[in-house]
């Protein structure tokens, strides 16, 4: 399965024939690819892949996505532990 995550640009650059910005990420900031999406510009959310923004959202969408994904982290948190095996009967013999 693949998972694209809203982040917020930070700052865009040309450099080296390429767009590249830094993006966060829940407080992670990360160097990501813009040649994707040459309209964005600092303080637009996007959608990003492996490193690539890929399309541009807004604040509004960001926020529910990141809600969603608290949401989905807190459900996992709360999961029971896998029961422990049960006792081999035959002694393990």
């Amino acid at each position: 399965m693949c998972l694209a995550v809203p982040g917020k640009l930070l700052a865009a650059e040309e450099r080296e024939g390429s767009r590249l910005g830094r993006v966060e990420f829940g407080g992670i900031v990360c160097e990501v690819c813009l040649d994707l999406v040459p309209e964005a510009v600092p303080g637009d959310y996007v959608i990003v892949h492996a490193g690539f923004a890929l399309s541009r959202l807004d604040a509004e969408e960001a926020e529910r996505t990141y809600q969603l994904l608290a949401e989905l982290e807190q459900a996992a948190n709360q999961t029971p532990a896998a029961a422990p095996a049960a006792p081999d009967p035959s002694g393990g013999m």
